[in-house]
Parts: C-alpha cells; structure tokens; sequence
C-alpha cells in the first residue's frame, strides 16, 4: 500500500496540512493532516478537492520559442543571451522578474538573488504587491520589520475576534472553522465583522459594521480616541515601548463619534458598541486582509488598527494582536527572502548601505541593488513605455489579475522579450510570451512555504513532473550560470534552503527577526523530514509570537505609533459611472483558475461570472435577476450575470476576479479596475472603481453541455465550465443563429456526420433543444430560447446526462419524478444541491444545521457553505414549508 505524502496545500495563507496518496494513475486521493497545527485535518472545499486538479490535458511539457517546441539549452541560452545583452545595451534597470506569492521560497530566494545580486536591480516584483503589501508598509513602519506578531491559537484564545476587509469563511475557510468551533466552545467570545457586503462571514458575527467603501481607518481613529477618553491607555507599556502617541492622538481626537459616524455610514450606537466590545475585552485579535490592503491608503489603514494594540499593549501576549492574514500560500515566504521590489532579503533593508553590503558580501555577488526596483504597476507602465527590454513572468497571470489589465497585456505584448515559466499552456499572459519555459506544479516540485502565522512547512512532490517540467528554482539557475555568474550551482532545494538558512543567521546576527540559524547546516535527510516550524528557529528553539516583550526592530528599539489622517478612496464618481466597483474571491475557485476550473464540483456552487447589484441599484437601471449586464468603467467593461441581493451595499457592485479569457468571453474584471495606487506600499486599490451597469440585451440565450471542449464558440457572451465527462457552457447571442443544428454541431466539435442528432425546434418561440448521440450515449445537447433571461433547463441534470446513456426525456431539460434534481450545488465537498437541501428539510424538519450535516452531510467537511444552509433554514421557516 502507498503511504501518504505530508505536504501543504498550494491555496490560500492558512497553509494548512495535506496528505496525499498517489494511485498510480497519474493521481491522488487528498486529506487533511490531522497533525498539521495550521488545520488538524481541517481542508475547504478547494484543497478537498485537490487530487481531482491533477490531469495534464492542458500541462505544458516542454519549452517553446516562439510557439514551436525547443529543447532546454535552447530556451535557457536565449532567455540569459537576450537578458545579457539588454543589461549591457541599456543597463540592469532595463531588466525585470514578475514572480508569484505561489512559488516556494527556494524558487523566490534563487529569483531575488539573480536580479538583486548578480544583474544588480531592484526590478523585482511579485503579485503579492497586489495582496499584502499595504500590510507590510505597515508592519515596517510600526516594528521596524516585517513582522507578524500573533498565531493562530490567538484567534481561539481570544475573548474578542475582530474581521476587517476579511470574508474568512470563504478565502480563509479553515481559519473561519477554528474560530466558529471556539465560538461554540466559548459562547461569551464575541466576534465583530467590518465589511461594507454582508458576506458568509457576517454570520458568525455578533456585530456587523457595514462600512462606507474606504473608511476603515476612520473608524478606527474613533476607536483609538475611545481608548483614551475610557482609560484605555496602558500608559507603562507606551511609556517603556512605544513612540508617537501624542501626534497619534491628535490626529483621533479629531474623530469623536459624530464624525466618524458620519465617515462610515455607521450609527453612533454601533460605534459606541464596537468600542465597548473592544475595549473592555483584553484578549483581542483584530483580523485584516485584502479588504484593507487593496486601497489607496492601506498601509494607513494597518496603521491604525497597529495603533490601537499598541496604546493598548495588546500585542505579542496569548489572545491578542493585529493580525494581517496573507492571500496566497507563501506570500510570507516571498517577504522573507525580499520579493518585493523595495525589500532585501532576510529582512534586511535594501535602503541601508550596511545591510546591502552585507548581502552582497554573504553572496558574493559583482552587482548590487542599490535602489528599490519597479513596484508591479510600475512596472508594467515601464513595459508600455519601452524602458524594459526584458521580462520574466513565473506562476501568475498578470494579464488577467493587473488592474488596467488591457493596458497591461499590451505592454507585455510591446516588452521585446518575454519569457514565462507556467505549468499550463493556453493563459493569457502565456499567449504573449516569446519563450514559455514549463514548470513542475503542486505535487511535483518539493520545497518550502510559510503560512500566515509564520510557519514554515515542507511541500513534498508525491508525483512525477511530466514531459520536461522543472523546478523554479532550477530554471533560473541554469539562466545564472548560463550568463556567466558564479553561485548558482545549486543541486537541490535543500540546497538552496540552506544557503537561506545561512543568510537569515547573518540577518539575527545584525540584529533582526527573521532568523533561521536553527537550521543553517540541516542535512537533506532532515530537510526532508523536516516539521512544520514557526520562525525564528535558533538554538534556543522556535517562538510563537512578538513584542510582548517591548522590543521591536527600529533604530530605537521602540514601537513607533503614527498619526493616521484617514483618506476616502479616490473619487471617480460621476453621474456616467455612478457605482463603486468592488472585486475579490469566491468560495471555490482560486485566482485565474488554472487549477480550480479543472474539477467540476468546484464550479457547480458558481459557473460563471457575476455582478452582486443592490436591488435599488438594480431596478434603476432595468436590471432583473439573473439578467446578464454589462459593467462599464473607464478602463474596459465586462459582461456578467446578474446576481440581485441586499447583502451588496446600494451604490456598490462586487464582481470576482476569476474569470480569464480562457473561461468567460468577456469576465476580466481587473480590465475595468483603474491602477490606482497606495502611495506608501505600491499596492493597487482593488476594491474602489468607479462604473455603471446596463443590461445586456441579448437576443437569445442557451446553455450547453458537451464531450468535448468548445473550441468555437458563435456566441456573443459565454462562460465555460467543467461538467462530469465533459464541458458546460452559459451563452447568449445579439442574432438567432439561421442555423441550430450546426450550430450545435460546431459547438461541439462534431462533423455533420457524427451521431445521431435529436432536435425540437420552435421559431414562434425562438425556441431550440438539441442532442447528439453517439452509440447510445449523449456526446452534447444544447437548450436556447429568447433573452433577457437564462434559459429555463435543469444545468445539474443535464450536465449529468454527458456520456451517459439517451434518456426519452433528454430535451425535456428536467429529470422525471423518479430522478428529483439536486439543484445548484450549495456544498461542494460532497456535492449536495438547494433542491435536495431545502426537501430534507421540509420532510425531516430539520431545525438547524447540525441537522442538515446529520441528514445529507452538507456542511460537515470545510463549513464553508454552513451560512447558506442557515439562509435556506431561514427561507424554510419563514415560508412556512419547514415540516412541523
């Protein structure tokens, strides 16, 4: 029998604990470890269903120039050729990395140490500066480092848990679980979410703050100036540790209840309320992601949250801190070794001469950085303007997930030279690349990562990279060597980990936090074997959290508060574009997809992409439920579902950043997003563009379900889907095609002679129903009628039908009585769909969720869907169908 492999998951910054087990098919069955402290066996929907990602029907095995397959030495000697002679034509700055917080720290240690060292740029960047780095400003201005000071047992601990800019149950969903459980084992915890959407969050929330867009930083200037008109103040703490207080002050005593009740659209009694909550419970975490660092004054934002833990002394001790949660799985591990543009390694600063000698000392590099590079906008403006020569893109999809990301796939295609390490083909950042260089992916490569919390976990490959995969790390060694620079001989990632190891000790030496002298000379057999450990690791061990202890890493080893002069985001408003824009996740899917897309059931909770409109906002401008609209900014436009709920804000829209161009004809939404930074961290406000919506009038409208990939698609809008056995397609056309039948057939990639179709057509209705069948068993059908709205057919049952035998009642598009359909799925670990939910409940009476995980196991896995079985519980007891 084959053991399982301990490994982390390649999702979110919980960095939980996997256990994979190959089955000798190319794939892996997954489960959580029950011994890894970041989850306990925890696992959400997506890394549940991690050995489902595992095909290679979309893999590229091999390097390519110019779209034609080349050999390695072939690709790495033109990729450090044309680097070379860029730097000797024109200078390193000419050069640039775009690299991922989805690399492991080997790879990101080997990439910061080419471009920093050896070509002696800056010009390093990482779309973490889209995630955390508002964050980061914060911690270096308030610690003097990069310093996360809380774990995860705080958040347990805690007496008061306080999420802002966080929809934990769905980007964080193990997190949101540790603390629901210490909620109910604890049921005096109180917990305060801050967001302007009511999301699945909410609902464990004691207090919901639905904040105005971009004034987080008021409220908590209000809560800072509570502090001290209640006393608040740990007056012996500020004094031994902290500096700033005074200017910090002046700046929240200008924030008494009335303005700031004005500011955030909150009532006073709900800001006295969060204040009282606050400040007489000691043991306090207060939670903050991307919904605060995606701004235009993020780092200001953290600020004042750091604030308030610092006057309070409610930092570093069990139960209490401010603690920024990362997006993506080693983002932490990225800032450990100085992806960032404007960072050195080892939390070393790349402004300090003595810190950048030496680094370049311990490397022994020609070529030191002596300046911050090019932040990721930045960047890709110098890409448009002709300033960089030569770039190299590693695991992300700029061209999708940049803000402005039309202009931003544009400059790359102007960039003279671009070469992309991608474990996919067909991206649309891969598309323009001159040289595509293919890397081994998740359960393939082994190496380092660290969590949220600061802790470092082994990544173990359980499966053999295919075709000619490598490591990260390996190619941009090759690329060193082959440009002629000494110090990348490395053989292997403990290799390089130790060389990290070693630089980390110098960086203690000099007096900073991140220190893993502990494991400078590990043997490979220890490396492999090594545990999950939070940094630092010195001899004297391991160390859960910082600054109880009053000291911090500033020139004066003090604390430093800052007077924080809340800022609004930058209003674009106008009666053209009158709604605020809002993007981030959703509850299954992962970035761009390229993994998450590849299992069905991780696209039946949501298949296509969206826009959350208020129902003022929506009748305004004529729009149904489940209309398709377009949302029109600036910058581009997308073309979405309609999704009408109050849990949105009037005013506002919120569309996920999914969808590429691969899956949604038209569902970029980060083309529509104006590249408006904070101008402290560089990070790009994600969440305040300003835009408009009309309906999207479409003469038809059809959903599909076929064998085959679609590969031409004759329709104005689509969104593509995995279905079991094959594909699903949402479409809708601005013409009725003359002709459904081929349509169809093209549709489906299928030749006229193919199958054996089976048709119901109605022009009066403009109404179509198709199938082909081959041998007995569907191979596509396709169901249309006339806009506005979706077509009526059963998607869940259809889609079931692919492969299968015909039934009789196939173009019907809904089963029989004795087949009831499950509906749009709500749990996606074990698959159980809204109609299946809510007739258990009306036959069984089920009173509560519990209930429901006891009766159809929805719920029971991750619990990320436990909010919406409470929404249907609710629907239930209010219609009155819930069985007495």
């Amino acid at each position: 029998m084959t053991c399982p492999t301990r490994t982390a998951c390649p999702y979110c910054g919980v960095g939980c604990g996997v256990l994979a087990t190959p089955d000798g098919k190319g794939g892996a069955t997954v489960a959580g470890d029950p011994d890894h402290p970041a989850n306990f066996g925890r696992l959400c929907s997506k890394g549940s269903a991690l050995g489902e990602t595992l095909a290679l029907d979309d893999r590229l095995l091999f390097p390519q120039i110019a779209g034609r397959r080349a050999s390695w030495d072939e690709a790495i000697a033109l990729t450090a050729a044309t680097f070379r002679e860029a730097i000797d034509a024109h200078g390193p700055d000419s050069v640039a990395f775009y690299v991922s917080g989805q690399l492991l720290t080997e790879d990101y240690y080997v990439a910061n140490k080419l471009m920093k060292g050896f070509i002696g740029s800056g010009n390093i960047d990482t779309n973490s500066r889209l995630c955390m780095a508002s964050a980061v400003a914060g911690h270096r201005r308030a610690f003097g480092t990069d310093t996360v000071p809380t774990c995860y047992e705080d958040l347990e601990q805690a007496d008061l848990v306080v999420l802002t800019g966080s929809n934990l149950a769905w980007c964080h969903p193990v997190l949101y679980q540790r603390i629901a459980a210490a909620k109910a084992a604890r049921p005096g915890m109180k917990v305060v979410t801050i967001d302007p959407r009511r999301t699945a969050t909410s609902d464990l929330a004691d207090l919901h703050l639905g904040v105005a867009p971009g004034s987080d930083a008021a409220l908590f200037n209000f809560l800072l100036h509570r502090i001290q008109s209640q006393g608040a103040i740990d007056a012996a703490y500020v004094l031994a540790h902290v500096d700033g207080l005074p200017a910090a002050m002046a700046e929240a005593r200008r924030w008494p209840v009335e303005r700031a009740a004005e500011v955030t659209g909150l009532a006073p009694r709900d800001l006295e309320a969060f204040a009282a909550l606050w400040i007489r419970r000691e043991k306090g975490v207060t939670l903050w992601s991307q919904g605060l660092n995606q701004s235009s004054s993020g780092a200001d934002k953290a600020n004042a949250i750091i604030n308030c833990h610092l006057a309070t002394g409610r930092i570093g001790r069990p139960g209490m801190g401010p603690f920024s949660i990362t997006g993506q799985p080693n983002a932490m591990g990225g800032r450990e070794v100085g992806g960032l543009a404007n960072m050195l390694a080892a939390h070393l600063d790349l402004e300090n001469p003595a810190h950048r000698a030496a680094v370049q000392g311990f490397w022994g590099s020609p070529a030191m950085a002596e300046r911050p590079g090019l932040k990721a906008v930045d960047l890709f403006e110098a890409c448009a303007e002709g300033r960089i020569k030569a770039l190299w893109i590693m695991s992300t999809n700029p061209a999708v997930s940049m803000p402005e990301a039309d202009r931003v796939r544009d400059a790359i295609r102007a960039t003279p030279f671009v070469a992309v390490s991608e474990v996919v083909r067909g991206t649309d950042t891969g598309d323009l690349a001159d040289v595509l260089l293919p890397a081994a992916a998740w359960g393939e490569k082994t190496g380092t990562v660290t969590n949220s919390e600061r802790r470092i976990t082994r990544q173990r490959a359980f499966l053999p990279a295919p075709g000619e995969a490598l490591a990260d790390w390996d190619q941009l060694a090759r690329v060193g060597r082959a440009m002629g620079f000494e110090g990348f001989d490395f053989a292997s990632p403990a290799e390089v980990f130790r060389e990290h190891a070693a630089l980390s000790a110098m960086a203690g030496r000099m007096g900073r936090d991140f220190d893993l002298s502990g494991l400078e000379g590990i043997s490979d057999a220890d490396y492999d074997a090594l545990a999950p450990v939070q940094w630092p690791v010195t001899e004297a061990g391991s160390r859960a959290r910082f600054f109880a202890d009053g000291k911090f890493h500033t020139e004066t080893g003090r604390a430093r508060m800052l007077p924080v002069a809340p800022r609004a985001p930058e209003s674009r408003l106008s009666a053209a574009f009158p709604l605020r824009l809002n993007t981030g996740r959703v509850r299954d899917h992962w970035h761009t997809m390229t993994r998450t897309a590849k299992t069905p059931r991780l696209s039946r909770h949501i298949a296509e992409p969206f826009a959350e409109i208020h129902p003022a906002d929506a009748d305004a401008a004529g729009i149904s439920p489940a209309d398709l609209v377009h949302v029109i900014a600036p910058e581009g436009r997308v073309t979405v579902r309609a999704l009408v709920t109050d849990r949105t804000p009037r005013g506002a829209i919120f569309v996920p950043m999914h969808w590429t161009s691969q899956w949604a004809s038209a569902g970029r939404v980060d083309a529509a997003v104006r590249a408006n930074v904070d101008p402290v961290s560089g990070q790009p406000e994600l969440k305040g563009a300003a835009a408009r919506i009309e309906r999207a009038d479409f003469a038809w409208q059809g959903f599909a379900v076929s064998a085959a990939r679609p590969e031409v698609v004759e329709a104005d809008y689509w969104a593509l889907a995995r279905a079991k056995d094959g594909w699903r397609a949402e479409l809708a056309g601005l013409a009725v095609p003359a002709d459904w039948a081929g349509f169809a057939r093209r549709l489906f990639g299928l030749g006229a002679e193919a199958g054996e179709m089976a048709a119901l057509e109605d022009p009066a209705r403009g109404m179509a129903r198709i199938a082909v069948i081959e041998d007995g068993r569907v191979l596509g059908a396709l169901f249309a009628g006339p806009g506005p709205g979706p077509v009526e057919v059963a998607r869940a049952h259809v889609a079931a039908a692919l492969g299968e035998p015909a039934m009789p009642d196939l173009l019907a598009g809904r089963p029989g009585a004795d087949r009831p359909d499950p509906g749009a799925t709500v749990c996606a670990c074990y698959e159980v769909g809204v109609n299946a939910i809510t007739a258990a409940i009306a036959a069984q009476g089920l009173a509560d969720v519990a209930a429901v995980g006891a009766a159809l196991g929805a719920g029971t896995n991750c619990g990320s869907c436990r909010p919406e079985l409470q929404a249907l519980l609710d629907k239930a007891r209010a219609d009155g169908s819930m069985a007495a």
